[in-house]
């Protein structure tokens, strides 16, 4: 007996560079995701922050169990730029990870580049338009 639709948490277990992003959503690995990612060493993750405007660590969860694989984590903060809240900030230096917040198509191209150096980055990628 079949058991319907079941919906997964969007994964996809690896690195890839990011091939584009617009309308909502990205393109990697031959495959496209609508809405924000998260881009770390197990995998990247389709990723819903509580608040974009408002990170928190709480939206960091996964990045921070990882944080012995993890240097820096590029914050593509969407069409405009805006400083990380303190406590964020905070909680990512006392796991060793410097954020760099950014527009997210710098932290796209950033990211990529950055991958192909094999360098121990992250990625949080808040979705344009």
């Amino acid at each position: 007996m079949t058991k319907g639709i079941v919906i997964r948490e969007a994964h996809f277990p690896g690195r890839a560079p990011i091939e584009a992003y617009g309308n909502g959503g990205f393109r990697f690995a031959d495959m496209s995701h609508r809405g924000s990612l998260l881009c770390l060493p197990s995998g990247i993750y389709g990723w819903e922050p509580a608040d974009p405007l408002a990170l928190t660590a709480a939206d960091f969860v996964k990045l921070l169990n990882e944080a012995d694989q993890v240097e820096i984590l590029l914050v593509g903060a969407g069409k405009d730029l805006r400083p990380l809240p303190a406590a964020l900030r905070a909680a990512l230096k006392a796991a060793g990870i410097a954020a760099d917040p950014m527009l997210t198509g710098a932290a796209v191209r950033t990211y990529n580049v950055l991958l192909a150096e094999n360098r121990a980055v992250a990625a949080a990628l808040i979705a344009v338009e």
